[in-house]
């Protein structure tokens, strides 16, 4: 009997002790509550006692943690629409502040810190043109908030180490975004009649240079003709001269026969003359 209750006082001792020990780790912190109240905060690493039963220990990353947040449409100064896609890095620097204003709970931290955010983007954004937002130093305007935004999200206990901004898109229901399209549409039109001005320049230049490359060419090509031409009208020339001194009346008879020839060469030839005519000579009978 006395051993079972020694047993058993030890199984309660080790319950006791269990429920009294808790161990923070690396990179992490803890409250103890008292009846729901934080009796303790701010426990760094290492192995803590509570008393069992009458506290709790709840135990917090307080590493770096990414933030995110829906994309929020803002106006610029031209009222144009803007979609701004980002994201926050920060982590909990006040744990008493950070468990009473949330309750530990992450997920309402981060959505009480967003209209924070939010708001301070808004007031940077509205005061910037379309232009500066979309193709600026989007590190100067989250600098420039950065200090209000951490004003405000120390009543959560946090703090914001940066703030990134992923994608500056124009809505797809916006005007803008059709003004822009038709923007750059009339960009491309005139691209793309600045390349045909060119291409028609062009054609013409190397139409030009064709024609005159070819009226060169037919000029040199006629010059050479009425060379050849010439020079087979003087050889045919001084054969016929040499063929007049051999024989001058076989000459003469082989010149009629070639002008008979010609004349007569298509069959319908009708030619009036006298019976004496000259060009008659070689078909009288009497010859």
């Amino acid at each position: 009997m006395r051993y079972s209750m020694w047993i058993a006082a030890a199984v309660a001792a080790l319950f006791a002790l269990m429920g009294s020990v808790f161990v923070v780790h690396e990179g992490h912190s803890a409250i103890v509550l008292n009846l729901g109240r934080v009796a303790r905060a701010d426990l760094g690493p290492g192995l803590h006692f509570k008393v069992p039963l009458l506290e709790t220990a709840r135990v917090f990353d307080r590493r770096l943690l990414v933030l995110p947040a829906e994309p929020e449409r803002y106006l610029t100064s031209e009222r144009k629409d803007v979609s701004v896609d980002f994201f926050a890095v920060g982590r909990i620097e006040n744990l008493r502040a950070f468990y009473r204003a949330t309750g530990g709970d992450e997920k309402t931290a981060v959505e009480r810190l967003a209209p924070i955010i939010k708001d301070a983007l808004r007031n940077e954004i509205n005061s910037r043109t379309l232009s500066e937002v979309v193709s600026g130093d989007r590190s100067k305007i989250v600098g420039q908030q950065l200090d209000t935004i951490n004003r405000g999200a120390a009543t959560l206990g946090i703090r914001i180490a940066d703030l990134r901004i992923k994608q500056i898109d124009l809505p797809t229901d916006s005007q803008v975004i059709r003004d822009v399209y038709r923007r750059m549409s009339a960009q491309r039109q005139q691209v793309a009649s600045r390349l045909r001005a060119e291409g028609e320049e062009q054609a013409q230049q190397i139409r030009a240079n064709a024609d005159r490359d070819r009226a060169v060419i037919v000029a040199e090509a006629e010059r050479d003709a009425q060379r050849l031409r010439g020079e087979g009208d003087a050889e045919a020339t001084r054969l016929y001269a040499q063929a007049a001194q051999r024989d001058p009346a076989f000459f003469a008879f082989q010149r009629s026969l070639d002008a008979y020839r010609k004349s007569f060469a298509d069959g319908k030839t009708v030619i009036v003359l006298d019976r004496d005519d000259p060009f008659l000579q070689y078909m009288r009978s009497d010859r």
